[in-house]
């Protein structure tokens, strides 16, 4: 076992998650695929937004991937940091609005 539960070398075992459950991983993957398509927004788009979703949900699989995949589409680095910023400002906004409902409570406690 790996000293670490997160272990690169299981990003590319991806494309075995249907093996307990084929038809949903087959369902999971037509659409992934449809989603990830050119169409309103370029796959190039997508794979910078997937980079920033990726560091807002925390997943290191889909920072590797998305990393690999919005370099190799022409990003930058200052772009794909710039992404990132993103994530971490929208992150930290929902952390901070939250305290709405915290104030909210504390004066509703403290009438």
């Amino acid at each position: 076992m790996s000293e670490y539960y997160y272990d690169e070398k299981d990003l590319a075992k991806f494309s075995s998650i249907g093996e307990f459950q084929k038809e949903l991983g087959d369902r999971f993957f037509a659409y992934y695929g449809e989603v990830f398509k050119d169409s309103e927004l370029s796959a190039r788009e997508k794979s910078l937004i997937a980079l920033a979703v990726a560091h807002a949900v925390q997943c290191p699989y889909c920072i590797d991937a998305y990393s690999t995949d919005a370099y190799e589409k022409g990003w930058s680095e200052a772009q794909l940091m710039e992404a990132v910023h993103v994530a971490a400002a929208i992150r930290g906004g929902a952390s901070l609005v939250h305290g709405v409902q915290m104030m909210n409570k504390v004066k509703k406690i403290a009438m």
